[in-house]
């Protein structure tokens, strides 16, 4: 499973794959409709390989939740409905990731998660197959696009003018 390269942009419903980058931003596919999108540096963007459900003990990774998921659904969309009532997919999430904090992880989350693994799920994100070590390292992660972008930026601001001091030019002697 990659999830290195979708992100989530915090006022815009559903999930995006990154596919290129701007001078102060990057460029986002939209995972429900396939509009690309610029995203500027001023926007809240997440990548979903760095969020994570707070946990009892430790916070609990979405990509391990996602492979949770798909090892209990055998590979199919999600048995509860996202729409299902709260003690409902409540009981559901407490089967998948048993350690999660109760209070501090809201059904509105859990619906949101469920959503995500959906739609990962039919747009081919999420799979059985373990990755290797050779396919993570030729993967570029989602901080190196973002590090690029405010290189850029930075690179873009012009440069100070340096303060000279001119001599004044030497008078021609007269004849």
């Amino acid at each position: 499973m990659d999830i290195s390269r979708i992100l989530t942009i915090s006022g815009k419903p559903g999930l995006y794959k990154v596919v290129g980058q701007t001078n102060n931003g990057v460029i986002v596919e939209s995972l429900i409709d396939g509009k690309r999108t610029p995203t500027y540096s001023n926007q809240q963007v997440s990548a979903l390989e760095e969020i994570s459900i707070y946990g009892n003990i430790d916070d609990i990774p979405l990509k391990d939740i996602f492979d949770k998921m798909y090892e209990v659904e055998g590979g199919k969309a999600t048995s509860v409905s996202p729409k299902d009532k709260g003690a409902e997919i409540r009981d559901y999430f407490s089967d998948i990731a048993p350690e999660f904090d109760g209070e501090r992880v809201y059904n509105s989350d859990i619906k949101k998660v469920m959503t995500w693994y959906n739609t990962l799920l039919a747009k081919g994100f999420i799979e059985a197959e373990p990755e290797t070590e050779d396919q993570k390292d030729a993967q570029e992660p989602v901080a190196e696009v973002e590090e690029a972008v405010e290189e850029k930026k930075e690179s873009k601001k012009p440069a100070k003018k340096k303060k000279t001091t001119k001599k004044p030019a030497a008078k021609k002697a007269e004849k």
